[in-house]
């Protein structure tokens, strides 16, 4: 199986969202990441079928989707980031409803609806109305309603909102053992939720894609360009200006920081393996000397409202 972006634009009135965006997915796991406002959702939303291009094609084994129509929607599951319930349903009767719109029986969904229940940890809340749900019950449902039809094509748009660590992490899991069979495309904030599973990284920004990988692929640029260091807190704004603070915390002596810089921004750090949040923020995070001096006055204030550095 193979899906293939070819050339995808996106225009809304005069604004450009996608600009000639093209890669090919084979399955596995592919995280798109990048930041707000940058089309993830726009091209989710255009591979899953909701909203044409402006120009450009989507191809499954070589076919246009606009010649499959239904076949190509029946080998879908799509989970937006806003899922429209009707909270005056149960969850059960929820996914039946849904379950008939892909063209279930009922008998194929009550199979299917027992056994997903049972991966996301709803199975003894499947009678409850889903207007009492919480924000990650809502989300583990979203994610049952998107696996209902066993689709060969599975777009989640930020699936692990609302989801505290152990059920992020059954999610990965889940995610990992139904990979080998279709393709995932996974968005998020969270580098985490891709950083150990991810077959591929997308990384969009303005409308392009910028670079397209393994996680090794991304990160081996970085070598020799990461670094941790332990500094006094007055030491912040200097590090800041010689490069990219990634990572921060209260440590012994001072701040125990992770930065992102061509040279070592201090006299005590020592070179660190990059990973892939070290990517993220070298691309994205651009500053200027005036931004890593409220960087660094913002950074302090949040460490001394935690508690207080140790001087």
């Amino acid at each position: 199986m193979e899906l293939k972006l070819c050339g995808i634009v996106q225009d809304f009135g005069r604004k450009r969202i996608l600009d000639h965006v093209s890669f090919t997915m084979v399955p596995g796991i592919y995280g798109l990441l990048g930041p707000n406002g940058t089309g993830k959702t726009t091209l989710m939303r255009i591979l899953s079928d909701v909203l044409q291009p402006t120009g450009g094609k989507v191809l499954l084994d070589g076919m246009d989707k606009s010649e499959l129509n239904d076949q190509y929607r029946a080998q879908l599951g799509y989970l937006p980031q806003e899922l429209g319930m009707y909270n005056h349903f149960t969850a059960r009767k929820f996914l039946h409803y849904i379950a008939a719109l892909k063209g279930l029986s009922k008998e194929e969904a009550d199979e299917r609806i027992e056994d997903l229940a049972k991966t996301v940890n709803l199975e003894n809340e499947l009678d409850k109305k889903c207007g009492k749900y919480s924000g990650g019950m809502k989300r583990r449902l979203g994610i049952m309603q998107a696996m209902l039809n066993n689709p060969r094509i599975l777009i989640l748009d930020e699936p692990t909102v609302g989801l505290d660590p152990m059920e992020r992490v059954r999610f990965r899991n889940f995610l990992t053992e139904i990979a080998s069979e279709r393709i995932v495309l996974l968005s998020t904030h969270i580098v985490s939720d891709i950083d150990h599973t991810a077959k591929q990284v997308l990384l969009m920004k303005q409308g392009q894609l910028l670079r397209q990988g393994t996680i090794g692929e991304l990160t081996s640029p970085l070598r020799g360009e990461v670094w941790q260091a332990v500094v006094p807190d007055r030491q912040l704004a200097r590090i800041a200006e010689k490069g990219i603070v990634v990572n921060m915390q209260q440590a012994e002596g001072g701040l125990d920081l992770r930065v992102v810089s061509k040279e070592a921004p201090c006299d005590s750090a020592v070179a660190a393996e990059p990973c892939l949040e070290d990517v993220y923020m070298s691309i994205f995070q651009t500053m200027t000397p005036e931004s890593d001096d409220r960087l660094a006055k913002s950074a302090i204030a949040k460490v001394f409202k935690r508690g207080g550095i140790a001087r």
